[in-house]
């Protein structure tokens, strides 16, 4: 990375923290605005990626189903098996009247780009709602802005620590510059970085949960890195856009706390439902 892309992502990160942090901790429709414009702008740049493997995802369509996804986090629409049904349903029928070569490709990329982007960006609605009495309901921000920390530390761990000392490649596969050394970096700032906010912000945690949570993230975090780049590869792509200068697009820097969401939000449900 040069000095000049390096310093432009600095000033984008600067500019763009803040405003996520406060969307993150005051929630409503602040956060769900910041959800959609990410779920939205994600599914469109997979539909533009897998373009180049000449599969034709419905793009107005599936992006129907990953708003509403989003949209019924928040205002309880429709009943969750009955959209889950739904999807499927008209995504088939669409390829159905269509006469598209390749529609059972077609049908797989979007029933997959529908649920992995839409679902998993539904849970970070559910996090941030999940405390909703008044008294207590800024703990979902916290949450919220505790994983982002996480994965922002694990991230820039595992790429300055990677880069530093990174010998031995763990998947070169799929992204041939990622390390063990950087990869167990990540994760040991990502703990790290949730014994900090337990401390400071999260005490309604234990100790025990701040600790399972970090390495939730430290696992999973990279793993869903990982899960982009094996799409990106496939399509023939390095980034999913050029959209955010310095960063490459929506998808790739989100693409841990998309991956991440599920985690945290199956977490609550089994230790505070």
């Amino acid at each position: 990375m040069t000095f000049s892309n390096r310093a432009l992502r600095i000033m984008v990160a600067v500019v763009a923290i803040p405003v996520l942090l406060l969307a993150a901790y005051f929630g409503k429709a602040y956060f769900l605005s910041f959800v959609l414009l990410v779920a939205g702008l994600s599914f469109y740049e997979f539909v533009v990626m897998l373009k180049n493997r000449e599969i034709e995802i419905p793009l107005l369509l599936g992006e129907f189903f990953v708003l509403f996804f989003v949209l019924n986090a928040y205002y309880k629409i429709l009943n969750f098996e009955i959209s889950v049904i739904l999807i499927p349903l008209f995504l088939t029928f669409y390829e159905l009247v269509k006469h598209e070569k390749s529609p059972v490709n077609n049908i797989g990329a979007g029933l997959f780009g529908v649920f992995y982007i839409g679902l998993f960006a539904s849970a970070l609605v559910n996090i941030r709602e999940f405390f909703n009495e008044e008294i207590i309901y800024n703990r979902g921000g916290l949450l919220i802005i505790s994983l982002f920390v996480s994965l922002w530390l694990c991230d820039s761990a595992a790429y300055f620590l990677g880069t530093a000392f990174g010998k031995h490649k763990i998947y070169p596969r799929v992204s041939p510059k990622k390390s063990w050394e950087g990869a167990i970096s990540g994760f040991v700032f990502s703990v790290l970085g949730m014994i900090v906010m337990r401390e400071l912000f999260i005490d309604f945690l234990s100790l025990t949960q701040a600790l399972i949570l970090g390495g939730i993230f430290g696992i999973v975090g990279q793993t869903g890195d990982f899960i982009e780049s094996m799409i990106k590869r496939d399509a023939g792509v390095k980034d999913s856009s050029s959209l955010i200068p310095g960063h490459g697009g929506i998808f790739d820097r989100f693409d841990s706390l998309l991956y991440s969401a599920p985690f945290l939000y199956l977490f609550l449900i089994f230790f505070f439902k």
